[in-house]
This record gives structure tokens, C-alpha cells and sequence, in this order.
């Protein structure tokens, strides 16, 4: 009798532990999975190019993702190549992505060349950046926005121009929700950086 309701015990516990990880850690996990897999909207086949380089052509390719878990963006491309031996990176051409901030305001980031990661939601834009909110601005010859991270690191020739001035650097790490930035430089070299005041 004994070993009866024991082994129903273990049964019971065992059912609760289940629930209680398919609650907290599945139906989580599955969300975000679908998230993912629905994130591609516009994107056409353009055609399949030349066999040997095992890669695919798209246009006007839009995709859906999260900034810092919490913060919706879309990326759009007019031009978009997906490498057989990476299907979860997209490269770019003239690279557009809107992020939107818990305050309201929108972040607007261009690149004539960049790549995204389907999976990571990570976004690297290349040659002649520009991000903005509408009040800060920023241009540089790289932008990595990691999804994970909540700031870019903005490098090669910064320069980041907002209602106090403009302030020039070879690497800021930029945070767009709090507006807070970190002048740093590659290495153990010295940190190279010019603020430029104004008076209005």
C-alpha cells in the first residue's frame, strides 16, 4: 500500500515539474520561435544565381525582429543575397531599419551595405552610416547593433552631433533609450576624440 502511494507521489511531483517547465520554459521558448518564423514579410525571389556560389537573390526584402528583447524594429533592403552555407544571414544592400524606443520616439538607421542574422536578430551595417531619432545624429563607416545588447557600438570615423555639440571619436558604444554614450578606442591605444560646442 505504501509503495503505491509512493509511486503515485512520484507520478504527481513528476506531472507538476513537468507543467511547471513546459509553463516557464517552453510556451516562452515557442513564442519567440514563432516570432521568428514569421518575421519575413515582403521578401521576393528574385532568382538563384550562378550554381557555383550556392546563393540566392531577393528584393525588397522587409523583416520583423527585437532590439534588447523588448523593443520591436523592421530592417528593409532593396537588394538582399542569402549564401547557401549561411541561410541565416542576409546581405544587404541599401540596408533600412526602423527601431522603435519605449518612449516613443523612433530610431532611424541606413547603410548603403550591411547583413542581418535571422536567428540573433544582430544587424551590421557597413559604408556611410546614419542613425537618428530626430534630435541625435550619427554617422560612421560601421554600426553594430546586437539584439542582445542594449546599445550599438558605432566605429570609423564617429561623429555624433546632438543638442550640445558634436563630438568625434573612433568608437562609441551608444545607448538610444537612455541617450548615453562610451568613447573607447580598439586595443590599448589612446582614446582619439573632439568635442566641437556651440552656443544658440
Amino acid at each position: 500500500m505504501k509503495k503505491n502511494q509512493q509511486k503515485i507521489q512520484i507520478i504527481l511531483v513528476s506531472v507538476g515539474l513537468f507543467l511547471i517547465l513546459i509553463t516557464y520554459f517552453y510556451y516562452p521558448y515557442m513564442n519567440k520561435v514563432k516570432l521568428m518564423n514569421g518575421q519575413s514579410s515582403d521578401a521576393k525571389l528574385e532568382d538563384t544565381v550562378d550554381s557555383n556560389e550556392q546563393s540566392t537573390s531577393f528584393k525588397n526584402v522587409e523583416y520583423k525582429g527585437l532590439y534588447d528583447l523588448d523593443k520591436p524594429f523592421t530592417i528593409k533592403s532593396e537588394d538582399a543575397l542569402i549564401f547557401k552555407e549561411e541561410p541565416d544571414i542576409v546581405y544587404m544592400n541599401n540596408m533600412h531599419v526602423v527601431l522603435h524606443l519605449k518612449d516613443g520616439r523612433i530610431v532611424n538607421i541606413v547603410s548603403k551595405e550591411g547583413k542581418y542574422n535571422k536567428i540573433t536578430y544582430d544587424c551590421s551595417f557597413y559604408k556611410d552610416v546614419k542613425a537618428t531619432d530626430g534630435e541625435t545624429k550619427i554617422f560612421s563607416q560601421n554600426l553594430d547593433l546586437l539584439a542582445s545588447e542594449n546599445y550599438a557600438e558605432i566605429y570609423n570615423n564617429v561623429s555624433l552631433i546632438y543638442p550640445a555639440g558634436v563630438l568625434q571619436a573612433d568608437k562609441i558604444d551608444y545607448d538610444f533609450e537612455t541617450k548615453y554614450f562610451k568613447v573607447s578606442m580598439f586595443g590599448d591605444n589612446s582614446v582619439k576624440m573632439k568635442v566641437i560646442k556651440w552656443v544658440t
